[in-house]
């Protein structure tokens, strides 16, 4: 006789194939409207579930995991980030819990890019003004944005992203400069030819971007403060690919309101999906719904790596994407 099948259930849709070979290998129960779990849902999930497959849409806390039924041994979450889970309390219950590693880095620094792009070069605003019918031909002062070649850009968290996101700069004739909690390799940092600066506020203070791409953890949560905020030069421009919890989003649309920075590309937000007003409808503004893993690849990718981690867990073996507290 053949074992019983898993019991998976996936909290949101995931493609096709992703949602199809999870029916094949266990018994998966699908979301197919697509909206996400509410709490009462999310603590049904949990007492049923043998394995629970989340997204950073789910707030898988102390409190919901104390609810979860004894079955429940695997959190096999659909994304790198795992800030949305209590990793202590799940290692505490014995589940154990996995990610998506590596799999959206070069797509998340695509968009990080033409989050530089489309700021420096005021991209949206201009596409804006020719779908409005405001486009009446060139002229020699109007739409000037800022030149990438020879900018300094700070990138702030040098793992897998920030060190993708580096290459493309070098590419763009800019200098790279970065702040980690230790140096990268002596070979990565040749080949990326990168500055480290140990002291972020210093770094902050000489960079003409900043980019984001570090975890959100009770470390980085609002690494950019009022404070750190006010120490970027009013030619600076922001942008944050990675988590909206870094940002003290108050303080940024303050600073914005008062024009000392000269612009901001978001694509996570502190509240998400809510947005702080002042940051809404702004020129110098380019916001994004969340776009950094948002590729057919990306996302079969994803799937694929949590099926993966599901079924190493079901053949008694420990997952390669296994999250400990001791990374975070």
């Amino acid at each position: 006789m053949s074992s019983p099948r898993l019991k998976v259930v996936l909290t949101r849709r995931l493609p096709d194939a992703v949602e199809t070979r999870t029916r094949e290998l266990f018994d998966a129960e699908l979301n197919l409207t697509d909206r996400p779990m509410d709490r009462a849902a999310l603590e049904a999930a949990v007492r049923r579930a043998e394995v629970l497959v989340p997204t950073i849409t789910d707030v898988i806390d102390a409190d919901l995991i104390s609810k979860a039924g004894d079955q429940l041994k695997m959190i096999a979450n659909f994304g790198a980030g795992v800030d949305h889970i209590d990793i202590d309390a799940a290692v505490a219950r014995g589940i154990i819990v996995t990610n998506t590693p590596g799999v959206l880095t070069e797509d998340t620094a695509d968009l990080a890019m033409a989050l530089i792009l489309a700021v420096s070069r005021r991209i949206v605003e201009g596409a804006q003004v020719v779908a409005a019918g405001g486009f009446e031909g060139w002229t020699p002062t109007w739409m000037c944005g800022r030149k990438l070649w020879g900018k300094r850009l700070g990138i702030v968290g040098m793992g897998r992203i920030g060190q993708a996101l580096a290459r493309r700069a070098k590419a763009f004739g800019m200098q790279v400069h970065y702040h980690n909690r230790k140096p990268v390799p002596a070979m990565i940092a040749e080949e990326l030819g990168a500055t480290y600066w140990d002291d972020l506020d210093q770094m902050l203070a000489r960079m003409d971007l900043i980019s984001l791409n570090c975890p959100a953890t009770r470390d980085t949560h609002h690494l950019l403060s009022a404070e750190r905020l006010a120490r970027l030069q009013p030619h600076a421009i922001l942008v944050n690919t990675a988590r909206g919890e870094l940002i003290d989003e108050a303080a940024l649309a303050e600073t914005v309101a008062r024009r000392a920075i000269a612009g901001v590309g978001l694509d996570v937000y502190e509240h998400e999906p809510a947005i702080h007003p002042g940051l809404m409808n702004q020129a110098n503004v380019v916001l994004l719904p969340h776009l950094g893993s948002a590729t057919l690849e990306a996302r079969q990718d994803m799937g694929d790596r949590v099926i993966a981690n599901i079924l190493t867990f079901q053949n008694g073996h420990r997952p390669a994407d296994r999250v400990i507290p001791a990374m975070l």
